[in-house]
Formats: structure tokens, C-alpha cells, sequence
């Protein structure tokens, strides 16, 4: 039986930065999906970017990408400061939307996001692409099957180190700079993913020259009785792997954690195990693929980043600003 070739799926894409070529890469690799439209300000980097991926056409307003007829859904790519202005403007236009992480500046805008997509009958989810990689999943089933036995402890973090910048958005509050939306999501996600939510947190912060969150630690107790402890830095390049640790063994994702492609596993006092599960597109591919897939068939299979888990983390990351003294402007 000769397999058949998915119906092809044009996407959009909006804000043609670094994490939209990397995610554009992605989508190049995935089986039945096509770049029909980018949108910018500026139309020479919407033409730029177009010529790079292969895309159709080349718009120098958002406005215009969200209201082109062929585009099916929207990968929107601006910083953390404009998703929901962003994702309100495509969803209000029709389009299913996958919202770079970290999915808006907090839960309010959040729910604004999700009721809108319900409202319309459209399909939004957050574009968390570690949880879509053939490493995590596969170390997702193995915890789930309970080759770690009771996850007590979550260890993980991310830190690099950045030159200061107030121009950067690493740095600027007015879109959202910091470690958390941008580096925190990624091991948060990680300990809602094994142990579920927080009964209680414990953080702490230092805040730069620009006021943002230049480095980070955050403690986690979940209703289980497990710790997550997690440290995040634009000052210092961190181990970057993760590790979960059960009553019968330990698992750890290898560096860049987030982006695994390995992962090792010891089970009591046997030998470590190396684990490779290769991925396709830079790690693009398979989120690209799980939302088509959850756009054309509602496969819960395919939805492994729920919205009721997108907007628990989000109140968490409220929550842990909330004790570090830290707003953004506009909130």
C-alpha cells in the first residue's frame, strides 16, 4: 500500500528573527508543511527571510500576513513583550496559532489568548519544542513507566553568558528581558512535565543594571513531596543538562538539555546507559508536525503541551516575579 502525501499546510510566519529561521529550518523538513508567507515592519527583512527558507511571499506588515487567505496557521516569532497583541491579531483573523515560548507576559494575557482562540474554534498552543523531541519523549515514557520508581528530585538549569546590553531583549524591560520567559520556561516546563504543578515556591533573583532578571534560582515542591531546583544565568555558561532522580535510578539529559538528543540512564546501582534518539530539522520538525497533526485531527496524542499546562506555568512565573519585586512595563 503506497503511503499517502499529506495535504499540504501553509504556514505563516511572523517576526523574521533567529528563533523564526530556526523554526522556518524546521518546517523545511516537515513532511507536508509549506512556508506560504513572513511577515515584518520591515519588508527587506521579510524579503530577506524569504529568500533564505523558500518563502512565497514576502509581507512588510503583520496586518498583511495575518489577513492572506492561504495561510493556514501562524508561527508568531515576535519577543515575549508583543505575543499576545500578535496572536490576538491571527487568531481574530482566522489562523491557528503556535506562540513562541514563553507563551505571552503573563497569565492574564495568557487567558485573553486562549479564550479568543476558543471563541473562534481555532487551534492555539505555546511552541515548547523540547517537550516534541524524540529524547524527551522517550525519557518522558520511561519516568511514566516507572523505570525511575517515585521522582524525588528534579536538578536542572540554562546559563550562558551575554554581554550587557540595554538594546538587547535579553536585557531591555520593555520586552520582557530576563532569565524566566526566556531561560526559566525551559526547566519549569521540565518539572510541571514529571511531577506536575507547585504547592510552594522558593526563588531568588539578581536584578541587573536594566532591571531585568540577570540570574536566577528557583526551588519547587510539588503535592508529591519532590523538589525541582533550578538555576538560570546570563552571567555564567552553566553544566546545561538535567537530571531526574527516582527512588530506582536517575535519568539525565544531556547538554543542551533542551535540545537532547541523549540521554543517560541508571537504574539502582547497574551501569549508566546511553540513550540516542537523533532529531529532525534543528528539533523544529516535531512540534511543527504535532500541531498539523492536532490542527487536521485533534489527536490528543499529538498534544503534549496543553493550554491548561501553558497557563499553570504562566501564574507560576507570575507568581515567582511577584517575589522577586519584578514587572514589566505596561503589566
Amino acid at each position: 500500500m503506497t503511503e499517502q502525501t499529506p495535504t499540504p499546510f501553509p504556514w505563516g510566519i511572523l517576526g523574521p528573527g533567529k528563533i523564526a529561521g530556526a523554526f522556518a529550518h524546521g518546517l523545511n523538513e516537515a513532511a507536508g508543511a509549506s512556508i506560504a508567507a513572513v511577515g515584518s515592519r520591515d519588508a527587506g527583512r521579510a524579503e530577506a527571510f524569504a529568500s533564505e527558507y523558500g518563502v512565497t511571499r514576502a509581507y512588510g506588515s503583520y496586518e498583511e500576513l495575518a489577513a492572506d487567505p492561504e495561510v493556514e496557521a501562524v508561527y508568531v516569532a515576535s519577543p515575549h513583550s508583543e505575543h499576545e497583541a500578535h496572536t490576538l491579531l491571527c487568531l481574530e483573523a482566522g489562523k491557528h496559532v503556535l506562540c513562541e515560548k514563553a507563551f505571552a507576559l503573563n497569565a492574564a494575557q495568557s487567558e485573553r489568548m486562549i479564550a479568543c482562540a476558543a471563541e473562534r474554534g481555532l487551534v492555539l498552543r505555546e511552541a515548547l519544542w523540547t517537550r516534541f523531541l524524540p529524547a524527551v519523549v522517550r525519557a518522558r515514557e520511561l519516568i511514566e513507566a516507572g523505570t525511575l520508581g517515585e521522582v524525588r528530585l528534579i536538578q536542572a538549569d540554562f546559563g550562558f553568558r551575554a554581554e550587557s546590553d540595554p538594546a538587547s531583549r535579553l536585557f531591555a524591560p520593555e520586552l520582557a528581558g530576563g532569565t524566566l520567559l526566556d531561560l526559566g520556561i525551559y526547566p519549569l516546563q521540565l518539572a510541571f512535565m514529571v511531577c506536575g504543578q507547585p504547592v510552594e515556591i522558593l526563588t531568588a533573583a539578581n536584578l541587573g543594571a536594566t532591571g531585568v532578571d540577570e540570574e536566577s534560582a528557583i526551588i519547587l515542591r510539588h503535592a508529591s513531596g519532590a523538589l525541582s531546583v533550578m538555576a538560570c544565568s546570563f552571567l555564567v555558561n552553566t553544566p546545561r543538562e538535567a537530571t531526574i532522580i527516582g527512588t530506582k535510578g536517575r535519568l539525565t539529559l544531556r547538554h543542551p538539555w533542551w535540545g537532547a538528543t541523549r540521554f543517560t540512564l541508571q537504574v539502582g546501582e547497574g551501569p549508566e546507559e546511553d540513550f540516542e534518539h537523533p532529531h529532525r530539522g534543528g528539533g523544529y520538525t516535531h512540534e511543527a508536525e504535532a500541531f498539523m497533526d492536532l490542527v487536521r485531527t485533534g489527536n490528543p496524542a499529538s498534544d503534549l503541551m496543553p493550554l491548561d499546562e501553558t497557563l499553570a506555568l504562566m501564574r507560576t512565573m507570575d507568581a515567582i516575579r511577584e517575589r522577586w519585586g519584578l514587572r514589566y512595563p505596561g503589566e
